[in-house]
C-alpha cells in the first residue's frame, strides 16, 4: 500500500514538474518573441529617424547652394574697350567682389566666359575672348581664389547679349561673364 502511494506520489509530481515546465515555455517563448520585435521596431524607427535627419540635412544644404548660387549670380558682367582686354577700375572691383565671395565660400568654382563684338575676324575674336577670360583669372588667382577654382572659355562673338550691330550692342557684348556653381 505504501509502496502505491508513494508511487502515486512520484507519478504526480513528474506530472505537476513536466506540466508545469511545459506551461512556461510557451509564455517564455512568447515574451523573447515581444522582445524581439520591440527591438526591431525601435531598430526601424531609429533608422527611419537617422534617414529623415540626413534627408533634412541635404535639403538643408541644397537651400544653402541654391541661396548661396543665387547671391554669386548678382556678381555683374566685366566691359571691355574695343579691341582691348585691359581690365578697368570697374572691372577690377568686381573681380574684387567675386574673390572675396569665392574665398569665403570654398565649395564653389567659377567658369570665365570671354565674349567679343562681331567686328573681326572669327579666329580673332575668339582669341580676344580667351585673352579677356584669362585676364580676369590671373587677377582673380592674385586676390588669393584658387587657380584650380577657376576655369576659361572664349566664345568669341558667337553668344552675344545684344545681337544688334550698333555701337551700344558692341560695347555690351564686350564682356567677360561668370558662371559660379558648387563643386558637388
Amino acid at each position: 500500500n505504501i509502496f502505491i502511494i508513494g508511487v502515486l506520489v512520484l507519478i504526480c509530481s513528474f506530472s505537476f514538474i513536466f506540466i508545469t515546465g511545459c506551461a512556461k515555455t510557451p509564455e517564455t517563448q512568447m515574451m523573447k518573441d515581444t522582445a524581439a520585435t520591440q527591438a526591431d521596431t525601435e531598430k526601424t524607427a531609429a533608422a527611419e529617424a537617422a534617414a529623415m535627419a540626413a534627408e533634412k540635412t541635404a535639403l538643408e544644404e541644397q537651400s544653402l547652394r541654391e541661396k548661396l548660387l543665387a547671391e554669386a549670380d548678382s556678381f555683374k558682367d566685366i566691359k571691355f574697350a574695343f579691341d582691348k582686354y585691359d581690365l578697368s577700375a570697374e572691372a577690377r572691383g568686381v573681380l574684387s567682389k567675386l574673390a572675396d565671395w569665392l574665398n569665403a565660400h570654398q565649395d564653389f568654382e567659377v567658369t570665365i566666359e570671354g565674349h567679343c563684338d562681331e567686328r573681326g575676324t572669327t579666329e580673332y575674336n575668339l582669341a580676344l575672348g580667351e585673352r579677356r577670360a584669362e585676364a580676369a583669372k590671373a587677377y582673380l588667382a592674385n586676390l588669393g581664389v584658387d587657380k584650380m577654382k577657376i576655369t576659361t572659355i572664349s566664345y568669341g562673338e558667337e553668344l552675344p547679349q545684344d545681337p544688334a550691330s550698333t555701337e551700344a550692342a558692341w560695347e555690351k557684348n564686350r564682356r567677360d561673364h561668370f558662371v559660379v556653381f558648387s563643386k558637388k
